[in-house]
Order: structure tokens, then C-alpha cells, then sequence
């Protein structure tokens, strides 16, 4: 029996060994916040000193900016998709073309060059990339402060909107030289939200939005026009007498077609890709998705602002025949001069902005861009740029 308990208390005391020796997990250490960010290279908003600078400069400071949602961790994958005619636009069965493949946010506003290459703005390198004919890649132009996008007019001259503190609209050509920074005497960083796209007209002047329609004038005065909503890409027409801009005309309803104009296809369908193969996007119908127009007149104001189309929603285009090319939905949505829908040319990823060049210009290319993933296609078009202007 003696022997018995010294045998119980030894297990016991192996118990309480073994006990001791299942100690509860260290805590993992607190994660380290994240740096904060600065431009070059950074959009304003999400600059550090954006509110330091609104709140010192801004009668009416801008509501500061939810987080960006977010994005994959790799390179998006490309979705199957079948491009269907689309009279004297395109041909059926014609396929996407991938050129170039980045990382950042490193592709945006594409525009025409002379040689049928592109021109194309890097927000995270604050550059200007340029892909010439041969798909070589060169950097013609450098501290650009985050430039987002790019237009050249008639005469030749070459703009770039700078998304970086302080935001602007800048001419990198035939002079490199601020055209516009301030809006009723206050910084154009006081609108919120970044400088998006712009369209340069043979004036000199620049029309480009930021949460809604402005025109700088040759001298650089910036006014405001309209009403609409979810305002991204813009584009003159070819006489530069119309101005198109993807949202919706304040208070338009949902999915009204614009008169005459045939319904859009399916967020996703397009002309012939398989059903739910592309999340709905800007510019497939909805709240703020579609195009609308301006009359320009000679002193650059605009007028008569009115619902062109309810397709399109951001990076838009013109060719030789008036039509009308706007990224949205599961691809490109291409309108007519009179606002009738043609078609939607499917794409393999959600692309941003488009743009003929190439040869005799009959080559679309188009941009996709998460902003941590960025790929530049092309496709073979029957139809063809305007080549008066770079875009």
C-alpha cells in the first residue's frame, strides 16, 4: 500500500509538471499602423496633409473620404467573353489583344500619338508612358505630381490633370506651364475628391471634371456648369460644338432611355457575353450610369446640358462618324450621334478608358486598372478614330 501511494503521488506530481509546461500562447504583437502617405505619387485626398491644407485654405472644407474597398492581391483574371457585330463598328469574333501589364495605379487618360502608339498617365510614378507602334515602351515625361490624365487638342498642345497636392491642370506642351489651380479663389483641392479626366478645345481651354463640370479658359478662370451626377469621362465631338460627359442629368430617372435611344444590353450580357460573366459597373444603366451632352458655344460655356444616353460611365471616345465609346459594365457601350445604343463591345476585364490609334487609326485600345494592377489591350475596329485630334 506504501508503495502504491508513493507511486499515486508521483503521477500526480508528473501531472503538475505537465501542467506547468502547457503555458497559454504568447499574443501575437499589435499590428503597425500603416505609415501615412504623401504625394508625389498619392492622390489628394488620400494625401496625409489633404486636411491640414483644406482646413486652412477652404471656406467650406470637402467631406474627407471613406477607405478605398479592398482589391485583389494578384493580377485580375480575364473573363470569356464573345464580341458580336456591330454594323460598320466591328467585326464578329474579334478578340482582345494584351500589350502591356503593370503594377500601382499606372495606366489612365490614354490619348493617340502621330506614330499609332499611345500616350498613357501613371499616377503612382507620376509620369507620363508612352507605347509606341511596336509596343516599346518609353517615359517621355517625368514629375508630373500624379498625373491622372491626358488630352491633346487640334493645335497640338498637351495637357495632363495632377491628382498630387495641389491639384491642377497642367500643359506639358509646347510649354510646360500651370493653366488652372483654383476655383472662386480657392484651391481646387476645396471640391474634394481627385481632379478625374479632361478634354483640351482648340481654344486653349480645358474642360475636365471633379464631382462635376468645369471649364478652364485659356487664361486659366475655371467656371462650373450643370447639374448632373457621377461624373467621370469627357470628350468633345469632332466639330468640338458638343461636349459629352458620362452621369446623369440631375434628378433623371433610372434607367429612362434617352429619346430615340435603343435599351442598353445587360450589366454583363454585352453583345453577346455569357450571362453574369461581368458585375455590373459604372455605366451600365442604374442611378448615375449614361452619357450627357452640352452645346458649346463660341466662348467655351456650355448650354442646354441634357440626357444623351443612359449607357457609358467613365473613359469615353469619338470616331470619324460621331459615334460615341464609353467604358462600362463588362465593356465598351457604343452610341450613335443621335444617343441610339449599338452595341456593347464585351471585354476581358472592367476597363477604364479607351482610345483609337494604330495604324490608319482603326485600333481600339482600351485600359484596365484597379489601381494595384494595371493591362492595356487592343482590338482590330471597321470603324475609325477621329484624326484631327488626338482623341
Amino acid at each position: 500500500m506504501k508503495s502504491k501511494g508513493i507511486l499515486l503521488i508521483a503521477l500526480g506530481c508528473l501531472g503538475t509538471i505537465a501542467v506547468l509546461g502547457q503555458q497559454a500562447p504568447v499574443p501575437a504583437p499589435p499590428a503597425a499602423a500603416a505609415a501615412p502617405q504623401q504625394g508625389p505619387g498619392v492622390q489628394a485626398p488620400s494625401d496625409a496633409r489633404f486636411a491640414a491644407l483644406v482646413a486652412a485654405k477652404c471656406k467650406n472644407p470637402p467631406a474627407a473620404r471613406g477607405a478605398r474597398g479592398a482589391t485583389t492581391d494578384g493580377p485580375p483574371a480575364h473573363r470569356e467573353y464573345t464580341v458580336k457585330e456591330i454594323p460598320g463598328v466591328i467585326a464578329a469574333g474579334q478578340k482582345w489583344k494584351s500589350i502591356w501589364t503593370g503594377t500601382g495605379n499606372n495606366a489612365d487618360g490614354i490619348i493617340a500619338t502621330k506614330d499609332g502608339g499611345i500616350l498613357a498617365a501613371q499616377n503612382t510614378n507620376s509620369a507620363v508612358m508612352k507605347i509606341d507602334k511596336n509596343n516599346k515602351v518609353s517615359t517621355p515625361y517625368k514629375d508630373t505630381n500624379t498625373g491622372g490624365a491626358l488630352s491633346m487638342n487640334k493645335k497640338g498642345a498637351l495637357f495632363v490633370v495632377e491628382r498630387g497636392i495641389p491639384q491642377g491642370v497642367w500643359q506639358l506642351e509646347p510649354k510646360r506651364q500651370l493653366l488652372a489651380d483654383t476655383y472662386n479663389g480657392e484651391p481646387l483641392d476645396c471640391l474634394g475628391g481627385p481632379v478625374n479626366d479632361l478634354t483640351a478645345d482648340s481654344k486653349g481651354g480645358v474642360y475636365f471634371t471633379m464631382g462635376g463640370v468645369y471649364y478652364a479658359n485659356p487664361k486659366g478662370v475655371v467656371t462650373k456648369y450643370g447639374t448632373l451626377t457621377g461624373v467621370n469621362g469627357i470628350i468633345l465631338s469632332a466639330d468640338e460644338k458638343t461636349l459629352y460627359v458620362t452621369g446623369r442629368v440631375g434628378g433623371a430617372q433610372a434607367g429612362a432611355p434617352a429619346a430615340g435611344a435603343a435599351a442598353p444590353a445587360p450589366a454583363g450580357g454585352g453583345q453577346g457575353a455569357p450571362a453574369g460573366a461581368a458585375p455590373a459597373g459604372r455605366g451600365a444603366g442604374g442611378a448615375t450610369g449614361g452619357l450627357v451632352a452640352f452645346d458649346v458655344q463660341p466662348d467655351g460655356s456650355l448650354t442646354n446640358e441634357r440626357q444623351f444616353a443612359t449607357v457609358g460611365g467613365d473613359g469615353t471616345t469619338i470616331d470619324s462618324q460621331g459615334r460615341v465609346y464609353s467604358t462600362g459594365g463588362g465593356g465598351v457601350q457604343v452610341i450613335a450621334a443621335d444617343g441610339k445604343f449599338l452595341g456593347e463591345i464585351p471585354t476581358p476585364l472592367n476597363f477604364i478608358t479607351v482610345a483609337f490609334s494604330g495604324p490608319d487609326k482603326k485600333t481600339l485600345y482600351g485600359v484596365a486598372n484597379n489601381q494595384r494592377f494595371d493591362e492595356i489591350f487592343t482590338i482590330q475596329m471597321i470603324s475609325q478614330g477621329y484624326k484631327d485630334r488626338a482623341k
